[in-house]
């Protein structure tokens, strides 16, 4: 019978001496650098971790361990165990393969024939890995060959290293990082003897129960001759076995202590994926952590205002760099999960600097030209518009400066009046709001802020006019191209724009001189508050840095009594000095230079509606003197009816009673309502003794029909087209 042991060893050995090379065995760098852990990691700017993201859910892998870094109990407990001539053999271990064959013939137990160096190899080669039926003898052999091969071209040191980060564990555990981060809540190199009996116990039966394994590691400290440990060993298992739904945490070099970093989870969410596990990210660490800590320490103290969520976003005006991305307050919000800078709000009056200097880039105003801060209902498709102040109370003429800067309502609706609310639309998306319905879907209201729009794409807009009109998309990773810059505003109109915005004395009409929207360093800040305080807005940037600060519920319930000034400006106006203290050396160098469009000329108005300044002009629009009668209207319009209005006759009104009022505003002498090629006889009604309005009461017919406004050179100011339905088609002139 011995014979017939010593011929099947005799067989096998052969076998694998004469072995085709059929699988290429990696080197032990290529092994480690294809490693990848289940946890992805986002690095700031710097290389310190502030964040990671379970990306595979499959298996629970930590980053890769050196053996020096693994407790030297654990090492000789896995040599005790499970291969006690790993540093003699050549990969196989001749005699375990006789005693195991001796064995099998003999139907006896044995410690089995399979060496380190071979289970290395079973978790290299996919084909070669364990299943439940066991591996046939052609696996078997290849598995021999493979690790003959590993022995020849690895050390044994890295063999040792290989095996203990790939072989698994327990459960989704792999490697001996994860398995004690989990069970043990401890870095490898601090495993004690019970521990690593235990954790060398789980490589033979993984899954076992707890009694099974500590009966195993009760053995395993026998033969390490400490058999004392094994006293309570059952409990100490089913102590370990516990926390398995427990949360691991990574390592790096950067992050030592393996205390549990989340500082930046929503821009994580972003960035981190299967192909993507460690990504260097343009946060900068510090000020994520500032500004998280200030919007948590704000919304604390409105915590009786019925206000629960924010967020924060800062950008580097230059480049475009995402320096802090704070999604949510955390703890103090139901809804922590939800991204406040990706989510769309309510944009409130954060859009009127973008509609001002749309206005000043077409010289229809200057920031020295009177607006009239009256009561105003506008017609429109859906019936009357009638805009109101945020304090209820109307201020007469007022120049562009204050009405800007103090953030009044009927001033921006007339001037989208003029400007009309696609065009505005238009320059809305290309400055990357990617509004989501029409210009006329919002219609005047666009002026106001109806729209909803994100935090990033707000902040991203503000930057935009901090570089002079030039746009370009943000950057997420530090190693990405800084993205090319597109012209999308004229410089001077946003120079004045920002100006105007910086302006503290223009803003104490509305918000007084002391606020939170001063700083001690140049800054031009805008607030915003949406319908009911559902949110809150404060945007504003420096020569460097823009800050976009949004505050609310994400459920979208009204705070009581927050507005821009109170709930978001606090938070904007700390970061802002935050940076100014950190970057105060280059902040020095920072100079305003007016752009070679703009000039500064004195002014004086002539009614004395404000009191006379230097102020800014786009070149070729300067004045020194001021009428008020510019303020009546800002372009000849027609008001009514809407482009693109449906109009349908009412049968239950006698046809001959019908009437439909055509109207245009801010005409001077000598124009003309023209009505499909034909003049109307238009009644004139003067605003001032300059400007006009010009009204008609048509007879209308069906049809489809085209109204337009032209001045006595026959240039066309404005035209509308629309359509009349709901009755028998009439031939005849207006």
């Amino acid at each position: 019978m011995r014979r017939l042991s010593i011929c099947v060893f005799g067989l096998f050995a052969g076998a694998v001496l004469i072995a085709e090379p059929a699988y290429a065995v990696a080197s032990f760098k290529e092994v480690k650098q294809q490693f990848a852990t289940s946890d992805a990691i986002l690095f700031d700017r710097h290389g310190a971790v502030i964040d990671q993201l379970r990306v595979d859910l499959k298996e629970r892998k930590l980053p890769w361990v050196n053996l020096e870094d693994i407790s030297p109990a654990l090492r000789n407990a896995l040599i005790a165990s499970e291969d006690k001539h790993f540093f003699q053999h050549s990969g196989i271990d001749w005699s375990a393969v006789s005693a195991a064959a001796w064995g099998n013939f003999w139907n006896t137990k044995t410690r089995g024939a399979s060496t380190i160096t071979m289970q290395l190899a079973g978790l290299l080669e996919d084909d070669l890995k364990r299943r439940s039926g066991g591996r046939s003898l052609s696996q078997k052999i290849s598995q021999a060959y493979i690790a003959q091969r590993l022995e020849q071209g690895w050390r044994k040191d890295q063999i040792l290293e290989a095996y203990l980060n790939l072989v698994p564990f327990r459960g989704e555990l792999i490697g001996v990082h994860a398995l004690s981060r989990v069970i043990f809540n401890k870095h490898p190199s601090g495993l004690d003897q019970v521990e690593a009996a235990i954790a060398v116990a789980l490589i033979r039966a993984p899954n076992a129960t707890a009694l099974k394994v500590s009966e195993r590691a009760c053995r395993i400290l026998k033969e390490q001759q400490r058999p004392e440990f094994c006293a309570n060993l059952e409990g100490q298992t089913v102590l370990a076995f516990s926390h398995l739904s427990a949360k691991a945490t990574p390592l790096s070099e950067s992050n030592p202590s393996g205390s549990t970093v989340h500082l930046a989870p929503h821009f994580a969410r972003k960035l981190l994926n299967t192909e993507n596990r460690a990504v260097t990210s343009t946060i900068d660490g510090k000020l994520q952590a500032f500004a998280k800590d200030s919007l948590v320490r704000q919304l604390s103290a409105l915590v009786d205002r019925n206000v629960e969520d924010g967020a924060i976003i800062v950008l580097d005006n230059a480049s475009g760099d995402i320096l802090a991305w704070v999604g949510s307050s955390g703890n103090l919000s139901d809804a922590a999960q939800v991204d406040g800078v990706s989510a769309l709000r309510q944009a409130g009056s954060t859009l009127k600097p973008f509609l001002y200097e749309l206005a000043l880039e077409k010289r229809l105003i200057t920031a020295a030209s009177l607006l009239d801060d009256t009561p105003v209902n506008i017609s429109t498709s859906g019936g009357l518009y009638v805009p109101q102040n945020y304090d209820k109370h109307f201020k007469g003429l007022i120049s562009v400066r204050t009405a800007l800067a103090s953030s009044l309502n009927i001033p921006a609706v007339r001037i989208l009046v003029g400007v009309s609310d696609d065009v505005f639309f238009q320059r809305l998306q290309n400055l990357g709001f990617q509004l989501r319905e029409t210009g006329g879907y919002y219609g005047y209201s666009l002026a106001l802020g109806s729209a909803d729009v994100s935090l990033l794409n707000l902040s991203n807009a503000y930057r935009s006019l901090a570089n002079a009109g030039r746009y370009s998309p943000p950057r997420f990773r530090l190693n990405d191209a800084v993205p090319k810059s597109l012209s999308v505003m004229d410089s001077g109109a946003s120079y004045i724009v920002n100006d105007v915005l910086s302006d503290r004395a223009a803003r104490s009409v509305t918000f007084g001189l002391e606020n939170a929207l001063s700083t001690r360093m140049w800054s031009a800040v805008k607030t915003g508050t949406s319908k009911d305080m559902r949110d809150n807005w404060c945007i504003g940037f420096s020569d460097r840095y823009t800050v976009g600060v949004w505050v609310g519920n994400a459920s979208g319930a009204p705070m009581w009594d927050v507005s821009g000034v109170t709930g978001a400006a606090p938070v904007w106006q700390e970061i802002m000095h935050y940076l100014d203290t950190r970057d105060r050396l280059s902040q020095k160098l920072s100079k305003h230079v007016l752009p070679p469009n703009v000039v500064a000329s004195k002014i004086h108005y002539r009614d004395g509606a404000e009191p006379g300044r230097t102020e800014l002009f786009l070149k070729g629009t300067e004045q020194t003197e001021i009428f008020s009668a510019q303020s009546d209207q800002i372009l000849p319009t027609i008001v009514y009816p809407k482009a693109g209005m449906v109009v349908a006759l009412d049968p239950d009104i006698p046809f001959p009673r019908q009437r439909m009022r055509l109207n245009a505003v801010g005409v001077q002498a000598k124009t003309f309502l023209v009505l499909d090629g034909h003049v109307v006889p238009a009644l004139i009604t003067k605003r001032s003794n300059n400007i006009s309005d010009l009204k008609y009461e048509w007879f209308p017919w069906p049809g489809r029909h085209a109204l337009s406004l032209l001045n006595y050179q026959g240039e066309l100011l404005d035209q509308v087209r629309f359509e009349v339905r709901g009755a028998v088609e009439k031939k005849g002139q207006p």
